[in-house]
């Protein structure tokens, strides 16, 4: 006898050990979609256990060195620190030993070069008030600490329509710190506040220093100090946004320091788009200055130029290097294929060789461009990868 909804057994009854249960069906589903989920936290799919690992630049070269320049994300957050042997390399599948690949971090210097600007904010508003002590204070101590990594350039604006040249972009510390001195005393010629359009002459110089370096790879950093009120309508809010905008500056970090018990986040907020701290007082100058170069600082672990012996010989071939971080335990992978054609010794593959990124295979930016072949990455981490040397924009 076959029930309503049940299943005939072979003694004619209901097998009611197979009858669907209402909501059996959502049940499984959702099983099998968290199984899924599980199984690509672990390694499995296109997400490899969380990091995000984004490939800049690539290069190959005889004998048969490899290049590659990518950064190492969790989320937001940079994940500097890793060491060689934090990465496994597999080149067509197989892993290849350590040993046999001589890796090794090389420092991204070589290739790459990093300029922060400090764009201080000298109207009457902020000199007339008596916070030109606490500004020049914490400025010193912001490029003291940021100055380690990259070059630090001071620059300020008041209500003029251009900006002026504190100190320029250099590696001194001495210079820096004697050039900050003169703004403890600095009377501006126009006391009106031209905030606008003094972030966009500020972007533009700082690309502008930037395109006077010959590393292929630039990245920039622009820290904007302010009331937060401009007060001279030289330019619109909007046309600075416009402007910030651009694709230019899509790779450039751009944060604001906020001060006053009036000031208001949302109106520096389209400016720090990567961070805005807000100093109510003028004792808190110092620690809103500290959390911005403490994440400059951060950003800047997070680029990593592996180097690498391949022991490939003739043909094309793919590349895959795993980033993984011990503490808390993540990974994530990039790949990058290339020809080799004609590798081997002699002479023997040095991996201290620095790159030499063809400059025409990335644009103003120090993006690759592709040129003839190129690779693409994808959010999750993962790369697919054309021969060659040089990427596409993400």
């Amino acid at each position: 006898m076959r029930g309503a909804r049940g299943v005939r057994d072979y003694s004619g009854g209901v097998n009611t050990a197979h009858v669907p249960r209402p909501g059996s069906r959502f049940v499984l589903f959702s099983l099998a979609v968290l199984l899924a989920a599980l199984q690509l936290a672990c390694g499995g799919g296109g997400v490899f256990g969380g990091l995000n690992v984004k490939l800049i630049n690539s290069q190959q070269k005889k004998p048969n060195n490899v290049w590659m320049f990518f950064t190492v994300t969790d989320g937001k957050e940079p994940v500097g620190g890793l060491v060689a042997d934090d990465f496994v390399i597999s080149e067509d599948g197989d892993p290849i030993s350590k040993f046999e690949s001589k890796q090794l971090i090389q420092n991204p210097e070589v290739a790459a070069v990093m300029y922060t600007m400090l764009l201080v904010d000298v109207s009457g508003s902020i000199t007339e008030s008596g916070q030109a002590d606490a500004l020049v204070d914490a400025a010193k101590a912001f490029a003291e600490r940021v100055g380690k990594t990259q070059k630090v350039g001071v620059y300020a604006f008041d209500g003029e329509e251009k900006i002026h040249s504190v100190v320029p972009f250099t590696e001194a510390q001495g210079s820096v710190q004697g050039g900050l001195e003169g703004l403890r005393k600095y009377k501006p010629k126009d006391p009106s506040t031209n905030l606008h359009g003094g972030v966009v002459e500020g972007i533009k110089t700082l690309h502008s220093e930037l395109e006077k370096d010959k590393r292929p790879l630039k990245f920039g950093t622009l820290v904007v100090f302010s009331d937060g009120t401009d007060r001279a309508n030289r330019m619109t809010r909007d046309q600075m946004k416009d402007e910030l905008g651009k694709d230019e500056y899509e790779d450039y970090q751009l944060f604001a320091i906020g001060v006053g018990a009036e000031i208001e986040k949302a109106g520096l907020n389209d400016i720090g788009r990567d961070g805005t701290e807000l100093a109510q007082d003028q004792s808190k100058v110092k620690e809103v200055f500290d959390k911005v170069a403490a994440k400059i600082e951060q950003q800047t672990k997070r680029f990593y130029l592996l180097s690498y012996c391949t022991p490939a010989r003739k043909g094309e071939h793919e590349v895959r290097v795993e980033a993984i971080r011990p503490n808390p335990k993540a990974s994530g992978v990039v790949d990058y294929k290339f020809n080799s054609d004609g590798f081997g010794p002699p002479p023997d593959c040095d991996p201290k060789t620095p790159p030499t990124f063809d400059l025409k295979a990335v644009d103003k930016n120090g993006k690759p461009t592709g040129g003839s072949a190129g690779a693409s990455v994808n959010a999750s981490g993962s790369v697919k990868a054309g021969a060659g040397a040089g990427t596409k924009k993400p």
